[in-house]
Formats: C-alpha cells, sequence, structure tokens
C-alpha cells in the first residue's frame, strides 16, 4: 500500500495495493499491522455505511469530548472528501485538505481524532463507509458549518442538498473553546 501525506499532520491519504484478474480485484481495506507501520494505530469501535445521492454534502462533522478518528472509503460512486483541523492551539488550525474518494480510485483517507469531516457527493450515487475509533455519543456530536468563509472549503457544488442539522451548524468562530479539540503535539 502506499500513503500519501496530506498538508494536515497525521491526516493521510491511503492506496491499498489491489490485486486483479479477469474475476475481479481484490485489496486489504484493513489490516492492523501494516496500517500501525504506516502512521494509522487505530482501534476502530464501530463502522458506518451512508447511501447518498449526487448533490448531497455531509458534514461538517465532529464529536467532542469522545472524539472518533476516522478512515473512510467509498464503496460505489466518487465524493469530494474533507477534513479540517479544529484542534485549538494547533499550527494548521483551521486548515483544510480534500481528496477524491471513489469506489474505482479505491483510496481511503485517514481522518485522526481532533478533525471535523464531509463530503460532497459527486456521482449519480455514492455509498460511503466510516470506520470509527470511538462509538457516536449524541451529547458529543457537534459539527461547524460547511461553507464557512473563515475555512474557505472549495466544494465542488454550488447548491448542495443538506440536512437540517448541517445547515444551521455554528461558524467556527462561534463555536466556545471548550467545545473544541486541544492540539496534543
Amino acid at each position: 500500500m502506499k500513503v500519501i501525506e496530506t498538508g494536515l499532520p497525521g491526516c493521510l491519504v491511503v492506496e491499498p495495493t489491489v490485486f486483479g484478474d479477469e474475476r475481479g480485484t481484490f485489496f486489504e481495506g484493513w489490516n492492523a499491522e501494516r496500517y500501525d507501520k504506516a502512521g494509522i494505530a487505530a482501534r476502530f469501535l464501530q463502522s458506518n455505511t451512508s447511501t447518498s445521492i449526487r448533490g448531497v454534502l455531509r458534514g461538517l462533522h465532529y464529536q467532542w469530548p469522545r472524539p472518533q478518528g476516522k478512515l473512510v472509503s467509498v464503496l460505489e460512486g466518487e465524493v469530494y472528501d474533507v477534513a479540517v483541523d479544529i484542534r485549538r492551539g494547533s499550527p494548521t488550525f483551521g486548515r483544510w485538505e480534500a481528496v477524491i474518494l471513489s469506489a474505482e480510485n479505491r483510496r481511503q483517507l485517514w481522518v485522526p481524532e481532533g478533525f471535523a469531516h464531509g463530503f460532497a457527493v459527486l456521482s449519480e450515487r455514492a455509498v460511503f463507509s466510516y470506520l470509527c475509533t470511538d462509538v457516536y455519543v449524541k451529547e458529543a456530536d457537534a459539527g461547524l458549518r460547511w461553507n464557512d468563509g473563515a475555512i474557505g472549503v472549495d466544494w465542488p457544488l454550488g447548491d448542495p442538498l443538506l440536512s437540517a442539522k448541517d445547515s444551521s451548524a455554528p461558524l467556527l468562530e462561534d463555536i466556545p473553546a471548550e467545545r473544541l479539540p486541544l492540539y496534543a503535539p
């Protein structure tokens, strides 16, 4: 597998080794030993799958306290996937990175704890997979506005389909400090 560093320390793109022949393909979507050696030492406690149609934007979500690291991938379709560093005191606070994830390219994005995450669906339909390092905790569920101008994510959608929760999420500057993760170098 190939691991590509992003501009956000700890946020990594993984390109698994794919084996194929006339019958189809095979690749490892998770191997604790190999991923640990690549810098992703995670213990996953929850697995989620979502299905969305073209134009849907989900995010930007995070949990605090009880942060979740997420290894995300696309099983069907294509998405524009975004991670935003929201760790108070981080040298990259408020910065974002994006990557195209698709069933075709089989890329994964490792979104460490302390980052907000979201994606926009580019294909007619997308099936999205999340491996999470902690379970969902309703009281810790949080988000920030997908189009926060101070962050400036360059989304490839002009008028996305949003949930009520996502359309009314606060701007990063309006989130109380105690509701944001702390940077721990």
